[in-house]
């Protein structure tokens, strides 16, 4: 069974920062792109940022500047840096790895369970 599993979100003031990490654990054979979502109420869920094995990133406007996104193969464990944080960060985010269980299955999305991350004075 593949698990990833978040940790490090919190209530934040604007301006202030914060640390995600997501680790990958169980039987699998690859992984792709691991990479960060979010989800606010009323909203639909969305891509914050991505990093391939290789380590090529992608993020959103909103967030280019402040949040970086990094990853360590050899943990299969992925991070996101978040700073200069604003009110309209506040989302539940949820951890993706894009994976492999095994050698000829389809690549496919695992998502963690989600942390809460609320920006508020």
């Amino acid at each position: 069974q593949v698990r990833l599993v978040e940790s490090g979100g919190g209530l934040v003031q604007p301006g202030g920062s914060l640390g995600l990490s997501c680790a990958a654990s169980g039987s699998f054979f690859s992984i792709n792109a691991m990479g960060w979502y979010r989800q606010a109420p009323g909203k639909q869920r969305e891509l914050v940022a991505a990093i391939t094995s290789g380590g090529r990133t992608n993020y959103a406007d909103s967030v280019k500047g402040r949040f970086t996104i990094s990853r360590d193969n050899a943990k299969n464990t992925v991070y996101l840096q978040m700073n200069s944080l604003k009110p309209e960060d506040t989302a539940v985010y949820y951890c993706n790895a894009d994976l492999a269980r095994y050698y000829s299955d389809l690549y496919s999305y695992y998502w963690g369970q989600g942390t809460q991350v609320t920006v508020s004075s």
